[in-house]
């Protein structure tokens, strides 16, 4: 489904990744390593780091110090070659409700450059992959927000990107639309070939659907890697509730339910 990357270069590599905003270190010296064809997690609350390291990662905002390498390519000395091979899902919407699913799949089929036969022939496919095939000529504007996202999903896909980017791909949606994001999201990872980085501050959602994660906290990464192997580093009942309060001296939701609530509720609202 996507151009395939060397599985001996990582997907996405970080050294040292580092963003200031003044004097506040936003992200600070983060170190990651993402394999290919994995689904990988920043878990964290608002504030910790998760949506600048994304925006980095995208090329949307350039670091202050340390280094990135996305789908074999520096972000900073080669940002043509990173957006040619990355999909990106930011955190409010980017569909436009006053188009059809066709419509807004053409549109951004022209925003990636792709040719008209190309991008013609591949939206009905990643339509059905989405789930949303009867759909397609459906107005924007009567979709669910559980469609809507799995809409944007299917616009990032459609040039077939090494990586996949999503930022809070579930915020805002009741738990059945978020369920079926979700078993969108697993079929990915079967089909091979994707390599999907996530943000979230959902436990749930990291767990269900995460290989291996990094918690962050204050710009900084408390801890990485298998969320089996991090619960069993902290106790054998353990959560990542449990896993978070213990490398990061805190709970997650005491830290982000202000900011959350405020924040779903701007996307609930802008999505109807």
């Amino acid at each position: 489904m996507s151009p395939s990357i060397d599985p001996i270069i990582p997907a996405v590599k970080t050294l040292k990744l580092t963003r200031y905003y003044g004097s506040l270190a936003a992200v600070d010296q983060l170190d990651l390593t993402i394999l290919p064809g994995q689904i990988f997690g920043l878990l964290g609350p608002n504030g910790a780091g998760k949506s600048t390291t994304i925006k980095m990662l995208t090329t949307l905002l350039a670091p202050s110090s340390g280094s990135a390498m996305v789908a074999g390519f520096d972000v900073a000395a080669d940002p043509v070659n990173v957006r040619r091979r990355i999909g990106y899902v930011p955190q409010l919407l980017s569909a436009d409700g006053a188009l059809t699913a066709r419509e807004n799949m053409t549109l951004s089929g022209r925003l990636y450059g792709m040719p008209h036969r190309e991008h013609k022939n591949r939206i009905p496919e990643a339509l059905r992959f989405m789930g949303l095939g009867a759909h397609a000529d459906q107005l924007v504007r009567t979709f669910s927000g559980g469609m809507i996202r799995r809409l944007e999903i299917a616009q990032a896909l459609l040039h077939r990107p090494a990586v996949l980017f999503l930022d809070e791909p579930t915020i805002g949606l009741d738990p059945m639309a978020r369920r079926a994001v979700w078993e969108r999201l697993k079929d990915l990872r079967r089909e091979g070939g994707v390599t999907v980085l996530m943000s979230t501050h959902d436990m749930e959602e990291a767990d269900e659907l995460c290989d291996a994660l990094a918690l962050l906290h204050e710009g900084r990464m408390a801890v990485s890697g298998k969320p089996a192997d991090l619960k069993a580093a902290v106790g054998p009942e353990a959560t990542l509730e449990d896993v978070f309060a213990h490398f990061c001296g805190g709970t997650l939701r005491e830290g982000s339910d202000f900011g959350n609530v405020q924040q779903t509720r701007k996307t609930v609202q802008r999505r109807g």
